[in-house]
């Protein structure tokens, strides 16, 4: 049985001509973007103005952000319908262009639209604060495609329409080389960072039936196959012989056995500067011995949240080929309550030779991050960042608004969080105090993997950066944010991606600036 989504295949490009005619072209609906002072200053097209001042008098459209209005437009034999998308009064940031773009989308998705032109102003940028055209075009673009994301159906009868598949951008008159280029990069930007999330959210919706650590195994293959990276999958004979006590303990209940997946992206000639990315893929976590509640345990589809994430990373690099280095970790197991599973009170030995004190087998996430962690250090990762659906604590502390942080570098944090506001995905530091990390210790191990309620984000995100070894490092748990119970901005009901995109952007910041 297989689900049905075609999110993140819209094909989209830009047409710029002196004189354009819209005629031309055979689109479902044409989209605008509307800011009040556009129809007061006369710089729309007067067939746009036309249909704008009636609706505005009549309170059905004001041009605020976000506030979508579709007008059917019968007997127009080039479109069908004209989408107006409100821009405010004042110029949007990037992450507002891009939820603005996201609107039109799901509106276009209302209409069964398959083809679309966006008619841009002139110049377009005015109505940003950044006031950059990649900027933009990227923000756009991925607004489009994210928030034309549709959830696999498993259905007996799906319908025919697949969503939207075509996009182009379209501009009258003179642009320069300069311009063009900035759409171009801002398009292929956009594209890569969307349909690598769109990624992500399909595996994270995957119902726990289908994904398996083995199939998410060979799904990872299949990014790297596509892309030419180089990939290892060890099985549960081989983790056991390399002394992975870690995923084995948690994965050993399963009649799924672990895995553990590599995949390698090399943009420089040598293997130096390495960016480790270690992705939590517990592809169902029932809590094991210490059994979690019924209500809600089938959203714990989305545990290998982090998983998704790492993998959605490497599809972006490898279309984008940026002149950095990045090994990529999953730790892949079903965590499962059986006769043979891990119980509370073991002692398990982890694969960088340090002891673990199981007292939660329901805080199983950091016991094969471990595991993780310490395999990335031996490719030769030099900066380390783990992504994880790891406490119900950050819940309590950020909702499902923020992603929570820890990390034993505040350059490195610093440059991230950079990242996450150009991308629009929060994230939120928590401290490290000396009093934390000493919460980590066992009177039998030298850890324990769990430390009770208090200070619970911040000790299990602490727990898996002792395995950096005094690396620079940064824990991302995306427990509130993996999994939406409604839609809000770019992202869907269900899984988002989240992380992919400011993982994705911070690594291409990496990049040195002669390459």
């Amino acid at each position: 049985m297989k689900g049905h989504s075609d999110s993140g295949s819209i094909q989209v490009s830009i047409d710029w001509k002196e004189n354009l005619d819209a005629a031309q072209y055979d689109v479902d609906a044409f989209i605008v973007l509307v800011s009040p002072q556009g129809i007061q200053d006369g710089s729309m097209r007067q067939v746009w103005t036309s249909l704008l001042l009636p609706l505005m008098e009549s309170h059905l459209f004001q041009a605020a952000p976000f506030q979508t209005y579709a007008v059917p437009l019968p007997g127009r034999g080039e479109y069908r319908t004209v989408i107006f998308v409100g821009a405010g009064e004042r110029p949007l940031t990037s992450e507002e262009l891009r939820i603005a773009s996201a609107q039109a989308a799901r509106m276009a998705l209302k209409m069964r639209a398959k083809k679309l032109a966006w008619e841009l102003s002139s110049p377009l940028v005015t109505f940003t604060a950044e006031q950059h055209a990649r900027i933009a075009a990227q923000a756009m673009t991925e607004g489009m495609i994210l928030g034309s994301y549709r959830h696999k159906q498993y259905k007996k009868s799906n319908s025919e329409y697949k969503g939207l598949e075509q996009l182009t951008f379209l501009r009258k008159g003179k642009v320069s080389g300069v311009e063009m280029a900035d759409w171009e990069e801002g398009i292929a930007r956009g594209r890569a960072f969307a349909e690598s999330t769109c990624i992500a959210r399909d595996l994270t919706n995957l119902p726990g039936n289908f994904l398996v650590p083995e199939d998410l195994a060979r799904a990872a293959v299949e990014v790297a196959e596509k892309h030419g990276l180089e990939s290892t999958v060890l099985d549960e004979k081989q983790l056991a012989a390399m002394g992975m006590g870690g995923l084995i303990a948690v994965g050993q209940g399963s009649v799924h056995p672990p895995r553990l997946i590599m995949i390698k992206y090399q943009g420089k000639d040598d293997w130096e500067d390495v960016i480790g990315l270690i992705g939590k893929g517990i592809t169902f976590d029932t809590g094991g011995i210490s059994l979690k509640r019924r209500v809600g345990m089938e959203e714990m589809i989305s545990d290998m949240g982090g998983a998704a994430a790492v993998l959605g990373v490497m599809n972006a690099l490898g279309r984008l080929r940026p002149a950095v280095n990045v090994v990529m970790v999953i730790p892949a197991a079903e965590n499962m309550p059986a006769g043979n599973a891990f119980k509370p009170g073991d002692i398990i030995q982890s694969y960088s030779g340090r002891t673990i004190e199981v007292l939660n087998t329901d805080a199983e996430g950091r016991v094969v991050l471990a595991d993780g962690m310490a395999y990335a250090r031996e490719q030769g990762a030099a900066k380390l960042i783990d992504v994880a659906t790891l406490t119900g604590a950050v819940l309590s502390a950020l909702g499902d608004v923020a992603t929570g942080v820890v990390t034993n570098d505040d350059t490195m944090l610093e440059e991230f969080i950079l990242a996450s506001k150009r991308t629009g995905e929060k994230v939120w530091p928590l401290p490290a105090y000396k009093e934390f990390w000493d919460m980590l210790k066992s009177d039998v191990a030298d850890l324990s993997n769990s430390t009770g309620s208090r200070g619970a984000a911040i000790t299990a995100g602490l727990f898996i950066g002792t395995f950096a070894e005094g690396l620079p490092w940064i824990h991302l748990d995306i427990a509130g944010t993996a999994f939406l119970n409604k839609e809000r901005g770019v992202n869907p009901k269900g899984a988002t991606g989240v992380m992919v995109r400011t993982l994705t952007e911070w690594i291409l910041a990496q990049e040195a600036p002669d390459q």
